[in-house]
């Protein structure tokens, strides 16, 4: 059976899942599972369509230190044991640069231009590259396509994705970028499947998770992010600052003495809600504690989360929807009402009962803002990039050979 394997990885995980080509929309998940826990415990968990477990398999730190090893270890099982044809191989890449606005098949070019927006992406682009490389090495003959988390932001006006800075840094690719842009595309689809007198009109998505980032919609087209050139913009996220004033960086170097690499480090890593509540980067940590941090960095989070709301909403010239989704967004009713409270005044009620049973819809009829829950799916958005593509190559090679 011909499979598309769909690879997204982190600083410390590796996520995939296998798509058969066959199906009504000529895709249909087959395994979904990840190895996780890689340079402290790791750990291969899988399971099937039916909600099966396929495997739960630990391993030792010495037989899988990093992302490359786990890549290996996650393929021989997918090998070895499922009997799988891959066709093709779609990866999340989370920095396009300047260059790259829609998904793409990889060659050597484009691996090195790839590797050069590391510094934009620090926490992910080595980590999205290390499996590729991998692949490669093993299978040279295999397409591997990227699917960019920038790509679905690149139609953004001019007035969107520049900084007020010289001409000639921003034709040098120094812009606000925006991300998660495989999710906001996966929602903005399910939308229009859902509810298409909302995906016409003005939309807010908040994909909220250890990353965060909202994004404002209009008839299904990203407008305006709260994420620029880096995905340290925005809104405060697990361990990463959000929005700062750029004196603070100067004021680091200056006074604190700090060199660039301390502060990337310093920003990435030691910032946001673990910043501001010196004990956890995790929401569930923080509102099962009482202490006066970890109410601190939840109250901020809404906070932001609320006046990025009103910028948003500006951007579009008002607000007919806003969704929830990712981690935080889709299995916290908590936050929702929290965050909900905030929209107010631009016209959202929520439904007590309907948020805390996890409703698709979690506001009263009459609101003149629905509120809605939506799960998101990267994986499968880059499944269905990398069978067009995989397509429309057959079709020009039938082409040229006919």
């Amino acid at each position: 059976m011909k499979c598309i394997l769909v690879v997204n990885a982190g600083s410390s995980s590796v996520k995939f899942q296998v798509f058969a080509l066959e199906g009504a929309q000529g895709l249909e998940q087959l395994i979904r599972g990840e190895m996780d826990g890689i340079g402290s415990r790791p750990r291969l968990r899988a399971r099937d369509k039916h909600d099966t477990t396929l495997v739960d398999q630990t391993f030792s730190l010495e037989s899988v230190p990093d992302v490359a090893t786990a890549m290996r270890a996650a393929g021989s099982w997918l090998l070895d044991n499922q009997k799988l044809e891959i066709a093709a191989v779609g990866h999340r890449v989370v920095h396009g640069g300047p260059k790259y606005d829609r998904p793409t098949i990889i060659d050597d070019q484009i691996l090195e231009d790839l590797a050069r927006y590391a510094p934009l992406a620090p926490l992910h682009q080595p980590n999205n590259l290390t499996p590729i490389r991998a692949i490669r090495s093993r299978f040279p003959q295999l397409p591997q396509v990227a699917c960019f988390d920038t790509a679905f932001h690149r139609g953004h006006d001019s007035v969107a994705d520049h900084f007020a800075i010289p001409e000639s840094l921003y034709a040098e690719g120094v812009r606000r970028y925006g991300f998660h842009g495989l999710s906001y595309e996966y929602i903005a689809g399910r939308l229009r499947e859902l509810f298409p007198h909302i995906a016409s009109g003005r939309v807010i998505v908040a994909h909220l998770g250890s990353g965060a980032s909202m994004c404002a919609l209009l008839n299904g087209r990203s407008v305006e992010s709260t994420m620029g050139f880096t995905a340290l913009d925005g809104l405060p996220m697990g361990t990463r600052s959000g929005q700062i004033d750029p004196g603070v960086i100067l004021y680091l170097m200056a006074e604190k003495g700090m060199n660039p690499e301390a502060v990337q480090k310093f920003l990435y890593s030691e910032c946001g809600l673990k910043g501001l509540s010196g004990i956890s980067n995790d929401v569930r940590d923080l509102q099962s504690s009482r202490e006066p941090g970890a109410i601190l960095a939840i109250d901020y989070f809404v906070h932001r989360i609320g006046l990025h709301a009103g910028m948003l909403a500006a951007a579009v010239g008002g607000l007919d929807a806003f969704v929830f989704t990712a981690g935080i967004g889709e299995r916290s009713p908590t936050m929702r009402a929290r965050i909900a409270e905030k929209l107010a005044w631009l016209g959202a009620e929520l439904d007590p009962a309907a948020n805390a049973s996890g409703k698709t819809v979690i506001s009263p009829e009459g609101s003149r803002v629905t509120l809605c829950v939506l799960p998101t799916n990267e994986e499968l958005m880059i499944a269905r990039h990398s069978l067009a593509l995989l397509t429309a190559a057959a079709g020009q090679d039938r082409r040229r050979s006919a």
